[in-house]
């Protein structure tokens, strides 16, 4: 059985010795640093980015904690997640 999981952006997996939130944070992070993803630029909700990346709700939610802890997000109670200006 294959454990890979394709995603649009590329797939996680499960196997790896890094936990698939630090592998969906890594994604986000790369992003970021390509411009994908914009200083100010408002991140998917935990619930979409769960959906749009086939994980788990609370792996959605530790690799935003993730990116928080990186200095690389801020996130507003009520408002969302935003890349932080560099």
């Amino acid at each position: 059985m294959d454990d890979e999981q394709d995603t649009p952006e590329g797939p996680f997996r499960a196997s790896s010795p890094v936990p698939v939130y630090a592998q969906l944070a890594d994604e986000l992070q790369r992003q970021i640093e390509a411009g994908e993803l914009s200083a100010g630029a408002r991140l998917p909700g935990e619930r979409d980015l769960a959906r749009t990346y086939r994980v788990a709700l609370g792996t959605a939610r530790r690799a935003i904690q993730e990116l928080r802890d990186r200095g690389l997000i801020v996130t507003t109670h009520g408002k969302g997640s935003f890349v932080q200006d560099r």
